[in-house]
């Protein structure tokens, strides 16, 4: 489990694709390898990873397998290229977002980028269907951070809005358009939704 606060991104440094699998190092600083074992979970661009090896130097290994690879943009990491990370939360830990499982549902799409002084202003365009979860001001989890919504798009997405503290421990700042981020629905609007549209069905009869 997680709070969606990316502590920061770091480098892929090594990375070996083999059918069904990648295989891959992420650099971690000192601070973030502290109590790190085999087996524990840390968040790479939101999705919910297990550590297989780590050197005392800092080089973690991850592996995704194929479904991961089919729903995420883990398929398209690189060599040399920064992903957010963020390790598993504690008991203790102050949530500052909102819980956050790492079980991305899919990917989304830049459709626009809009730079207006220190904020920055993404509209994500997602499957239709998961419109019905995403409510202003509510919650969603893109690349693993916890961000509130601005507003719904005509059907097309939601718009972020950026602020620099965010901008600086994200790569959300440097998405292009046309880029795919990863896209976590909040679980408790995804079951109350659900719950309704449910009842609602059974009492007329559908």
């Amino acid at each position: 489990m997680y709070t969606g606060i990316t502590q920061g991104t770091f480098e892929v440094v090594g990375a070996e694709r083999v059918p069904d699998l990648l295989r891959y190092e992420v650099a971690l600083p000192a601070s973030m390898i502290e109590g790190l074992v085999p087996g524990a979970s840390v968040s790479i661009d939101g999705v919910c990873q297990t550590v297989v090896t780590l050197t005392d130097e800092g080089r973690v290994t991850f592996e995704a397998i194929a479904e991961t690879l089919d729903l995420t943009t883990l398929s398209e990491l690189q060599v040399g290229q920064r992903v957010a990370v963020e390790r598993s939360a504690r008991v203790g830990d102050e949530v500052g977002g909102h819980d956050v499982a790492g079980h991305v549902i899919g990917t989304g799409e830049i459709l626009e980028v809009v730079q207006e002084g220190h904020v920055c202003d993404l509209l994500v365009g997602v499957s239709p269907e998961w419109l019905k979860y995403i409510l202003p001001k509510g919650f969603v989890a893109v690349d693993g951070s916890s961000l509130t919504v601005g507003r719904l798009d005509s059907g097309k997405g939601f718009w972020l809005h950026l602020i620099p503290e965010t901008l600086r421990l994200t790569n959300l700042g440097k998405k292009a358009q046309g880029a795919r981020v990863n896209v976590e629905l909040d679980s408790r609007t995804v079951a109350i939704v659900d719950t309704v549209e449910r009842v609602m069905a059974e009492r007329s009869g559908v």
